[in-house]
């Protein structure tokens, strides 16, 4: 079986009639709602420990609380991919913005740890419907534009969740959380406002490949077979990464604030610096992309960030373990958006649909399960988890280097590329691309 490292990714080509322009103006509204959808999460979490505080909940307590962003967001996934196949994932996109925005201030108004979980199915619901609909809108973009440029999509929401969580740190001495959380709401139902009607009236992005004769309009592609197969290891490996970010998310400011002695505002740079590792690991991820190809990128982010988060979780100073969080960041980075963006290309919105819900199942057991942890044992035991499952997503990456990109069903169409490919774009037997600045070929 031929090296996954040698085998040509499928990159659809433009559509023809997509004007410049066009991509470059939903590129740069979609940049904004990844920025948008990090900034609002962000703004949420660096808030728990004083959202903890206000309902008086324990750590197992807040641990099920928790789980309601989680259950939210993933019963929600499933259903927003075939809201994508029937509307559209960029007017989906704008009305998950919308809610998302509303869904933020929720948590602030609540005093007991019963309702805040109920809030947090709300927030969870329109996080995750937001994420699914961005996802597969991207994906579509990316196709058109014939470039791996998913990590820079991701790259906006990683800045969004550093800006996000840097003006937490600054203000969470001074602003109380009802009144921050508000401010949030107010301004991303701004940006959506604003942002929305570039959405709205441009078409969708497309690579001009005919549908189906025998699929219906609207109907989402089923995933069968090898596809569904291929789909389910792509959600396992997003799974892994995902825990650590919603580990870092959930638990990263309180270890620094409950176990080393932090400030509010220490506590809260913890996910800033985080974020920040995230933003810059993504930001090149288009170049380690096309220089190293999706194993490698894969295999080195996995490894390196259960290097960082082993001395985040055990480190003894605060700034060996915001050195840790970095670290980490770096590593999950890509991870994630390699994921993602390699099942979309396989299945469209059903394939984001499918592998973000397993990558989210990772931020459903995160929570619970670190909480639990932090009960019998300690949280930075707990934390170490995150290393771990870093640690699987290397291997499964690594394991899965000799297995073909399965061939799309028949509910699929196959496109054009896959079938002839001109000899000038199909790369050398050796691996290596054709053309300088070409996605080198892997899985």
């Amino acid at each position: 079986m031929p090296d996954m490292n040698k085998i040509r990714p499928f990159v659809p080509r433009p559509a023809r009639a997509a004007a410049p322009s066009t991509l470059a103006r939903l590129r740069f509204a979609l940049t904004v709602f990844f920025v948008l959808d990090g900034f609002l999460f962000a703004g949420w979490v660096v808030r728990i420990p004083a959202i903890k505080e206000q309902t008086g909940a324990s750590a197992s307590a807040l641990g099920l609380a928790l789980l309601g962003v989680s259950a939210g967001g993933v019963v929600t996934m499933m259903l927003t991919g075939r809201l994508c196949h029937r509307f559209g994932s960029l007017r989906v996109t704008v009305g998950s913005a919308a809610l998302m925005s509303l869904g933020v201030a929720l948590p602030a108004l609540m005093s007991h740890v019963v309702a805040l979980g109920l809030v947090l199915l709300v927030f969870g619901a329109a996080y995750g419907a937001m994420s699914v609909s961005l996802n597969s809108s991207a994906v579509d973009l990316v196709a058109a534009i014939g470039r791996p440029v998913m990590p820079a999509f991701h790259a906006a929401y990683s800045l969004g969740g550093m800006v996000g969580a840097g003006l937490g740190a600054l203000i969470a001495g001074g602003l109380s959380p009802t009144r921050h959380l508000l401010s949030l709401a107010a301004l991303g139902l701004l940006v959506t406002a604003f942002t929305a009607p570039v959405l709205l009236r441009a078409p969708a992005p497309t690579t001009g490949q005919p549908p189906a004769p025998d699929a219906p309009r609207g109907r989402p592609r089923r995933l069968v077979g090898r596809t569904r197969n291929f789909v389910v290891l792509l959600g396992v490996i997003a799974l892994c990464t995902a825990y650590g970010e919603g580990a870092m998310a959930d638990w990263g400011a309180l270890h620094l604030e409950q176990d080393l002695g932090a400030t509010p505002g220490v506590a809260a740079l913890g996910y800033a610096l985080f974020a920040l590792a995230m933003t810059v690991g993504r930001l090149s991820g288009t170049f380690l992309l096309e220089r190293l190809g999706q194993t490698r990128t894969l295999v080195a982010g996995g490894t390196t960030a259960a290097a960082g988060m082993l001395i985040g979780a055990l480190a003894p100073t605060v700034w060996l373990v915001l050195l840790g969080f970095g670290v980490a960041g770096l590593g999950l980075a890509n991870i994630f958006p390699v994921a993602v963006a390699r099942a979309g290309a396989l299945a469209g919105p059903s394939g984001v649909a499918a592998a973000s819900t397993l990558g989210y199942g990772g931020m459903l057991l995160g929570p619970p399960a670190i909480g639990f942890l932090a009960d019998w044992f300690t949280l930075p035991l707990a934390l170490t988890t995150v290393a771990l499952l870093a640690t699987g997503a290397a291997v499964i990456a690594y394991a899965a280097r000799n297995v073909t990109a399965p061939p799309l069903d028949g509910t699929v169409p196959r496109p054009a590329e896959l079938q002839e490919q001109p000899a000038a774009e199909a790369g050398r037997p050796d691996g290596q691309p054709s053309q300088p600045g070409r996605t080198k070929p892997d899985s």
